[in-house]
């Protein structure tokens, strides 16, 4: 049973930051000014902040539409996911 739960847990997590590593890559691409030129320091770490967070529900859904989740464990998902992408 502790085999089973561990093995879980190193799966949700290895999904987390999977869509972490992507959400930010994402991001990165982003991360321009209006002259085209990229964002470096404060200015780069506020973007990237609210570009990380304003993808994570929808990400998320995207999470859970591929693990084919539905009804409360959809829910439960999407709301975890969301408030993990929120922490970063």
């Amino acid at each position: 049973m502790n085999k089973t739960l561990l093995s879980a847990i190193f799966t949700a997590c290895a999904l987390l930051s999977t869509h972490s590593f992507a959400a930010n890559a994402e991001c990165e691409a982003k991360a321009m000014d209006k002259n085209g030129k990229p964002l470096a320091g404060a200015a780069k770490t506020s973007f990237m902040k609210k570009c990380e967070k304003d993808a994570g529900p929808s990400a998320c859904e995207a999470q859970a539409a591929d693990k084919k989740l539905a009804g409360a464990a959809k829910a439960s998902f999407v709301k975890k996911c969301a408030a993990d992408s929120a922490k970063k």
